[in-house]
């Protein structure tokens, strides 16, 4: 029997705040994983995260912080000169 597995398996917070995600997708046949696709995307200091897991929710709020957000802000301002 084939069955299709998706779970988020990594979630990394890079130096600068961003939040890295990425989502495998498995396909098990007989309990045994045949195969295995990834899907990564990023999230960036203070954008919104209202259809993320809860887990992502939470590992958000905890470090995106006023602070947090002002520098990213600011990094990606000054690169945009």
């Amino acid at each position: 029997m084939l069955e299709k597995k998706v779970v988020i398996d990594k979630i990394e917070v890079l130096e600068d705040g961003q939040i890295q995600i990425r989502q495998a997708t498995k396909i098990m046949e007989d309990g045994k994983e045949i195969s295995k696709s990834y899907h990564r995307w990023v999230l960036a200091p203070g954008q919104n995260v209202d259809d993320q897991i809860q887990k992502v929710k939470d590992i958000a709020n905890a470090t995106w912080t006023e602070e947090v957000i002002s520098a990213y802000q600011e990094k990606i301002n000054k690169e945009s000169l």
